[in-house]
């Protein structure tokens, strides 16, 4: 079952930072008003209901702020929430630009030590006085984790089952420079989560609710946190597909919503163009990466796009091309499998086609 909705109008210069005002509210729009080919868009739709695995979610696309496509499969709809695993990790990046708005962090060239009172947490290693916030955002540390080698110190496993983990974490040292290396590990987002919510005095959640979800109308959302009041801010957040989409308007919008300036501009700026580390070699769906957020650049039909995306185990992407004013949010329940990302990369695919 599919349903078409439609977005107020907002200009659509990401690069000047120069937008209107986009509504709370989004009425619908007709697929060919948004400039997509409808024939096309419903042969993606008969597609996915064909899908072997009924794993697949939802799809929603925005386009010049109105939301033309939403879509759900699989007995689920649009109030559902849904776990986005990994791609938490951009939303924690967004979440620190809020922070610096906010003036609760100054710069990204702030070392991760003078954060933390060291009488608060007297095993905090030495070695984070050379680790920037900017090493967090591009996976460079240098710190002893590996989300590939569950046996490292710093990996998830040996901290989040913690009823408090930021002792632990801030013990971890270093196993290389700081900025050398990209190495892809949650004890990073984990960090910058735990810089805000020292620095705001509350937990990840909780700013986020207050700073973001709640300015945007989101209203039913999970994000795990322990008993010391810590959020996960590598992942475990659960929105819905259509609230997923809206953090990625906050991105094309530069940061603003209605009347409110939400993120830092600059900060946005800099998510939108710093490419930290080539990982072409890496990963097939990526050029790019830096900022917690995956870049790449595609040609369909003759036609190049730039964008950048969040990924999260289960084919959980939230993909936002800048240029062309689009966000598409795609979720899905296929943790632990192979074929998601493919999956999801193909329906980008079929999406960018689409346009006339």
């Amino acid at each position: 079952m599919r349903q078409i909705i439609l977005a107020a109008c907002l200009c659509s210069s990401i690069c000047s930072f120069l937008q209107a005002q986009p509504a709370p509210n989004l009425p619908e729009i007709d697929l060919e008003e948004a400039g997509f080919n409808r024939d096309s868009l419903d042969n993606l739709y008969t597609s996915i209901e064909n899908f072997e695995n009924k794993d697949f979610r939802g799809l929603v696309v925005i386009k010049d702020n109105q939301i033309a496509v939403e879509w759900y499969f699989n007995t689920f709809w649009r109030n559902h929430i849904h776990d986005i695993r990994s791609a938490g990790k951009s939303i924690t990046s967004l979440l620190l630009g809020v922070a610096m708005k906010d003036g609760l962090v100054k710069s990204l060239d702030q070392d991760v030590y003078s954060f933390f009172p060291k009488e608060k947490y007297p095993d905090m290693h030495e070695d984070y006085k050379k680790i920037k916030i900017s090493h967090l955002l591009d996976m460079s540390s240098g710190l002893n984790a590996d989300t590939d080698n569950a046996d490292a110190p710093g990996s998830a496993g040996q901290w989040i089952g913690r009823d408090e983990w930021v002792q632990y974490i801030l013990s971890i040292p270093t196993i290389e420079e700081p900025g050398v290396a990209w190495v892809y590990a949650d004890i990073n987002a984990a960090i910058i989560g735990a810089i805000i919510e020292e620095k705001a005095g509350m937990s990840l959640r909780d700013y986020a609710k207050e700073k973001v979800f709640d300015p945007l109308g989101i209203k039913e959302f999970y994000w795990y946190t322990n008993a010391a009041n810590q959020t996960v801010a590598a992942g475990n957040l659960y929105l819905s597909t259509l609230d997923f989409a809206k953090l990625g308007m906050l991105v094309v919008n530069g940061g603003g919503w209605g009347e409110e300036q939400i993120i830092q501009q600059d900060y946005l700026k800099r998510l939108l163009t710093h490419k930290a580390f080539d990982l072409k070699d890496y990963w097939f769906l990526t050029d790019y990466y830096g900022m917690l957020w995956y870049k790449a650049e595609r040609v369909y039909h003759g036609k190049k796009y730039e964008y950048l995306f969040a990924s999260g185990n289960g084919g959980n992407h939230l993909v936002v091309v800048p240029k062309e004013s689009i966000v598409i949010a795609l979720t899905s329940s296929a943790y632990g499998q192979g074929y998601p990302h493919r999956r999801a990369y193909k329906i980008l695919g079929k999406v960018l086609s689409a346009l006339k």
